[in-house]
């Protein structure tokens, strides 16, 4: 079926940058553009050509799987989601409303979007590019009409008709049986869904061989809501002890059967509540990394340093971002100077990156995952040149594969204002990154202590990307006396070092 080896038997890089797709409204909206019908398919190349002008590892598609025609109906019905729906679109009709993206009826590729020959067409786009293919899957719940509801009752989390009567909210019925709805321990079920049992052997293996087909599909997963399948977690929320047959963690056996076939399989997990380390142990590649998300909204430039004061082995293994399709849209979370600033830190820092479709341009409405379509906005052409100029100095040798370290910032008694910056450093072999980002509404300044003795007997240039400035340096004045900085509220340095003057390779605009 395909012209080039499986990627998923290749490495990735050991930083990805990853880019989302709403594939429904994506597709929607290329065919409103183009005048004629869009799917998997057909994409234009000029548009494939577009995405693969950024330097991505990966495109995930998001939500290509059959989506449930009862989800949609119960959707439709919900006060708070039909309420969602309008202030989304005002002209909302009901035909927007497709049924969630994870709420899926079968692991079968949605035909209206182009069906399974569609999405090897679409994978053979981006691979002829440089560029893999993730897509999602969902361990803990499915549609209420999905084939296993009715064939298989024992897979799902059963109750008596009385905690049906009692609970009508959590509960269904299907046929003889009462099945929960899905859901997790901090949170009231959700209406669309089944809640499947994974102390179930049956359902685990049921599981595991539609993992082992959707992941001959392509090259990597993004599992949704990843940690309420652990075994101390779904007991919490639904109070059963472990069978003897399901002691181990679901996900060792599902990475033992996936990585047998393809061993660099790329698993991403969403997942909360410090449960990131557990999830890494189990076997996935990266973990969401929310917290840092939460501190760069809320929070201090302290609070996110105590936060990126892991070791590297596992700040090299979470996801970071600033949106996705759960998240309000980053040029509404953020004000523009302060989104920049959270921009720069979230692509400087080991560890994947991920990035939403519509957020270079600067879209600022969340399009809930039951939509078809959303509102137009106009492109912020200056935003999308900034989010260019970041990718390209992402894109960096020595970011992508150098060593990276957490570096000390000092002041003085009268002076705290360094507590406002963060700052950290790469390096692979003698080439030199240092980023220097000032996260507060306030002019901040501090004194950088380097880490690298090899400066010493050297006359350094430090080249600076984000105001396209050189500087000149004795080595050892700097790695005895440290390099003072001063940075305007929400400003960033980014510097790269040599030690004769050239033509800055990554030299940028922003």
């Amino acid at each position: 079926m395909y012209k080039f080896m499986r990627n998923s038997n290749m490495n990735w890089s050991r930083r990805p940058v990853i880019y989302e797709i709403n594939t429904t409204v994506w597709l929607n909206e290329l065919t409103r553009d183009y005048h004629q019908p869009i799917n998997l398919t057909n994409v234009p190349s000029k548009v494939w050509d577009a995405i693969a002008e950024w330097p991505l590892d990966a495109v995930w598609l998001m939500g290509v799987w059959q989506r449930s025609p009862l989800g949609q109906a119960i959707a439709l019905d919900h006060p708070d989601l039909a309420q969602e729906f309008v202030n989304t679109l005002p002209d909302f009709v009901p035909e927007d409303n497709v049924g969630s993206a994870y709420c899926i009826r079968d692991y079968r590729v949605d035909e209206a979007l182009g069906g399974e020959v569609g999405l090897s067409i679409a994978r053979q786009a981006l691979a002829d590019r440089g560029i893999r293919l993730i897509l999602d899957f969902v361990p803990n719940h499915c549609a209420q009409d999905h084939p296993w509801v009715g064939a298989h009752p024992d897979y799902f989390i059963q109750a008596k008709q009385q905690d049906y009567a009692d609970y009508p909210s959590a509960y269904f019925q299907s046929g003889e049986y009462f099945l929960a709805r899905g859901r997790d321990p901090h949170s009231p079920a959700w209406p669309d869904v089944a809640q499947l049992n994974l102390f179930s052997r049956g359902l685990r293996d049921a599981l595991i061989q539609t993992l082992q087909t959707i992941s001959k599909q392509c090259d990597g997963l993004r599992c949704d809501m990843a940690m309420l399948v652990l075994n101390e977690v779904f007991e919490k929320t639904w109070g059963r002890a472990v069978s003897e047959d399901t002691q181990q963690e679901f996900w060792s056996e599902a990475m033992a059967a996936i990585r047998k076939e393809y061993p660099a399989f790329l698993m991403i997990a969403e997942c909360y509540w410090d449960t990131e380390w557990q999830l890494q142990q189990l076997g996935f590649d990266y973990c969401y990394d929310k917290r840092l998300y939460d501190r760069l909204i809320d929070g201090s430039a302290e609070s996110i340093r105590t936060h990126v004061s892991a070791e590297l082995d596992y700040q090299d293994k979470l996801i970071r971002f600033t949106e996705n399709h759960d998240e309000v849209r980053a040029n509404w979370a953020f004000d523009p100077v302060k989104g920049r600033a959270a921009a720069i830190i979230m692509a400087s820092l080991p560890g994947a990156k991920l990035f939403h479709e519509g957020q270079f341009e600067g879209r600022k409405m969340r399009v809930p995952v039951f939509l078809r379509r959303r509102p137009d906005e106009i492109e912020n052409k200056e935003l999308a040149g900034f989010y260019s100029d970041l990718l390209k100095l992402v894109d960096d040798p020595v970011l992508r594969k150098g060593d990276w370290t957490l570096l000390d910032c000092k002041g003085w008694p009268e002076n705290p204002s360094h507590q406002n910056l963060l700052v950290w450093a790469y390096r692979l072999d003698e080439e030199y990154r240092l980023i220097a980002v000032n996260y507060s509404a306030d002019t901040s300044q501090g004194i950088i202590k380097m880490p690298w003795d090899s400066l010493r007997e050297k006359s350094i240039y430090l080249n600076d990307s984000m105001h396209e400035q050189s500087y000149c340096r004795q080595g050892s004045e700097l790695y005895d006396d440290g390099l003072f900085i001063e940075l305007l509220p929400w400003a960033a340095h980014w510097f790269s070092f040599s030690s004769f003057r050239q033509t800055r390779k990554y030299s940028t605009r922003i």
